[in-house]
């Protein structure tokens, strides 16, 4: 609370917090646009791939000459990060192998750090967040994204009494975009590639948010905040506006579509034959909350809640989520507050590299978003318990054997360098921390 009066102290005593930026594609421009109106706050360095881009882009987003001439642009993450001249890193590369290795190298050397990465977040960031815990320094998710908006509704809701039904967000899904590739995205989206090029969108990236790997990569990070369950079967994606939440996101024995009270769900803004959902949620958040007594769920009714015809279950929800241009409230909890906006507390639940086609042995499989597989959610004991390969492995790795459409893709399916760093802190995950 009060951050923006802190803010301004640390601007009035010459004194902001530094932050380090590591990727500056479309969240991390986002996040830079807000920087020129943000007292007490500095970017001291941006590492990226392309410093001349990244220049560009800070250009692009209305930052000054002088704001640029004074920020130091690098190819070099990790000479960022041994130098340590920054209170808080934002990494926000989007690559789970490299994300894990940065996420390391920030908590060896005492520095907060905002996991914009949800794929290596889910990847292995139990690890972590308890060496972060350890070290006494923020693992936080990124507030502007899904996942920390949701567990921030979890918060509201558990904090004021009420039992957490079903949390997580909405988006625009069909069965069939499973199967999608980057070759064919731009039509479910609406868009020729032309007019996708000439917006700089990436293919396979906006494919990940299609195909329901963004989804299940989310729902777990949720679950392995909060503790709330992921389906057993995987995500349903219900379709469901947010007049319909409470009634739609209740136990099957009371109606609704869930296994048990406690879960995870993305709801869609498409119906099966489809029909656009009325009020649809496609770019906010939610949360179901059940009334503990009587007197609770009357109040529901004499306030205006959106309740199912029970009246004891209801939604609370965010219809919008703005991704970097919020991101200042996870830097400042972390540099003011020592608090993230929400973290990993277990491995609660796992997302599944799964067939997109009949594979071939043979056949190299290019990851999150790609032609070759789909990200499916599944809770953390039955994946390891299959040996599932986890979709931010699923890249640039051979396969040993035929996998069938729809099935998942295990460890001992594919030639995979067990000595890489994000490899050996997923199998300590799951040696150490599975559930």
């Amino acid at each position: 609370m009060y951050m923006y009066q802190q803010l301004l102290h640390r601007a009035s005593t010459q004194n902001p917090i530094k932050v380090g930026l590591i990727g500056a594609g479309k969240f991390g421009s986002m996040f830079l646009s807000q920087v020129p109106s943000t007292p007490g706050l500095t970017v001291s360095t941006i590492a990226d791939l392309n410093p001349a881009g990244a220049m560009a882009a800070c250009r692009s987003v209305g930052w000054s000459d002088e704001l640029i001439s004074t920020t130091r642009f690098t190819d070099d993450a990790e000479q960022m990060l041994n130098q340590a001249d920054v209170d808080v890193v934002v990494e926000a590369t989007g690559n789970p192998v490299v994300g894990l290795k940065h996420g390391k190298l920030a908590i060896d050397n005492g520095l907060h750090i905002v996991m914009v990465n949800v794929e290596a977040d889910v990847l292995a960031g139990a690890v972590l967040a308890e060496e972060a815990r350890k070290a006494s320094v923020v693992f936080s998710m990124a507030y502007g994204d899904q996942p920390a908006l949701t567990c921030e509704l979890v918060e509201w809701a558990r904090s004021s009494g009420f039992q957490v039904v079903a949390a997580g967000k909405g988006t625009k899904y069909q069965p069939a975009y499973h199967h999608s590739t980057p070759d064919t995205v731009w039509e479910h989206y609406g868009l020729n590639a032309q007019q996708a090029h000439e917006a700089g969108m990436n293919s396979q990236m906006f494919n990940s948010f299609l195909d329901g790997t963004k989804s299940a990569l989310e729902m777990a990070a949720i679950s392995n905040a909060t503790g709330l369950a992921a389906p057993s079967e995987g995500l349903l994606f219900p379709p469901a506006g947010m007049d319909d939440l409470a009634h739609v996101l209740r136990p099957r024995n009371d109606g609704g579509i869930l296994e048990s009270a406690g879960q995870v769900e993305v709801v869609s803004s498409l119906e099966r034959d489809g029909r656009p959902v009325y009020k649809d949620l496609r770019w906010g958040v939610y949360v179901v909350v059940e009334a503990p007594n009587d007197y609770a769920a009357a109040c529901f009714k004499q306030y205006g809640m959106n309740t199912d015809d029970s009246g004891r279950y209801s939604a609370m929800y965010k219809p919008f989520h703005l991704i970097g241009l919020e991101l200042n409230l996870s830097i400042l909890s972390a540099a003011l507050l020592n608090t993230p906006t929400g973290s990993t507390q277990s491995f609660n639940a796992d997302v599944v590299a799964t067939a997109k086609k009949n594979l071939k042995a043979g056949e190299v499989l290019d990851g999150e978003g790609g032609y070759t597989v789909w990200g499916k959610l599944y809770p953390a004991k039955i994946s390891t318990s299959i040996g599932g390969l986890p979709i931010g492995l699923a890249s640039h790795v051979t396969l040993k054997r035929d996998i069938a459409i729809n099935q998942p893709v295990l460890w001992q399916d594919v030639d995979i360098d067990k000595t890489q760093e994000a490899v050996k802190l997923r199998l300590q995950m799951e040696s150490s921390l599975a559930p």
